[in-house]
């Protein structure tokens, strides 16, 4: 495959100081956050040239100041939110050249108890965000006739796990929306893209872990311990580092011909048997893995 990325810089002596910043590929990422995978994302497309605009809550931005580019409020749950920060991209650029459709939050617990409200969240974060920007920036794309569109999923979004049904549908949904979305956009030469991480070390274990202090089951009175290991299951052991994770996306997304997937991180392996395996042998490995190999 096509080792060449796409180069941001001009060949000029002279050096045009606003010339390059103006030839620079415009990325916008959602969901950066100090700590997180996005701002990994933030620094690797930075380094290979390209003027990235970090976006988040209003109240995360000032974990941000010391990214490269700009940082820009977004709530990706909002339609207000995204119509007025694609605006400001646009009004000060003129395009997005890449959309990385990062935001995430977790959502663990089992799906018999968990509040509608909890379930609600994880499916307008990580499916009904992603589609938000799409909606937003892919018009403009289409019109150029150029662009990349690039929305994260997950390993879980193909093997569903235990304890956390509601973000592994939420994350099934984003993989079948972006198969579509690669087919209806190719006619007007966007490129879309699926990012399937594996275990990648973030603070989303700890995020996740730290919703369930408050968390009070009933039914599964007795299976707080596994559904805690559940939360913090992608974070331990040889999870893979974000910064490499995130410069390894990059990379292949600034490829001239991108490719249509990329999967990367620690356990996509043990995913991928999973996924080829008859149902049985999926069922016997997470009950054993989380805690439901007994009768109640």
């Amino acid at each position: 495959m096509d080792e060449k990325v796409i180069n941001n810089h001009k060949n000029n002596d002279e050096g045009d100081d606003d010339d390059d910043e103006n030839n620079k590929k415009v990325v916008l990422i959602t969901g950066c956050a100090r700590g997180g995978i996005g701002y990994e994302y933030c620094r690797a497309f930075a380094e290979l040239g390209c003027h990235v605009v970090a976006t988040d809550l209003p109240e995360r931005l000032p974990g941000l100041s010391d990214l490269p580019g700009e940082a820009l409020p977004l709530d990706v749950t909002s339609d207000e939110s995204v119509a007025a920060a694609t605006r400001r991209v646009l009004a000060a650029h003129g395009r997005v050249d890449v959309l990385l459709n990062n935001a995430g939050v977790g959502c663990t617990g089992p799906l018999a108890e968990l509040s509608l409200a909890a379930v609600r969240r994880a499916w307008e974060v990580n499916a009904l965000g992603q589609l938000r920007l799409v909606r937003a920036v892919a018009p403009h794309m289409a019109a150029r006739r150029s662009g990349r569109v690039v929305n994260v999923g997950s390993v879980v979004g193909r093997v569903a796990t235990p304890w956390a049904g509601a973000y592994c549908a939420a994350k099934a949904a984003a993989h079948a929306a972006t198969d579509a979305l690669r087919l209806e956009l190719r006619p007007f030469g966007v490129h879309v893209i699926k990012v399937v991480p594996g275990a990648v070390r973030s603070n989303l274990g700890h995020a996740n872990t730290a919703h369930l202090e408050k968390a009070r089951w009933d039914l599964y009175r007795g299976f707080e311990g596994a559904i805690k290991e559940r939360a913090r299951a992608s974070q331990v052991g040889r999870a893979t580092d974000a910064r490499i994770f995130a410069r390894h996306v990059a990379r292949l997304v600034m490829r001239a011909r991108p490719p249509r997937e990329i999967v990367y991180g620690h356990m996509t392996g043990l995913f991928a048997a999973l996924a080829w395996s008859p149902v049985w042998v999926r069922d016997r490995f997470f009950a054993k893995r989380f805690g439901l190999d007994k009768t109640v």
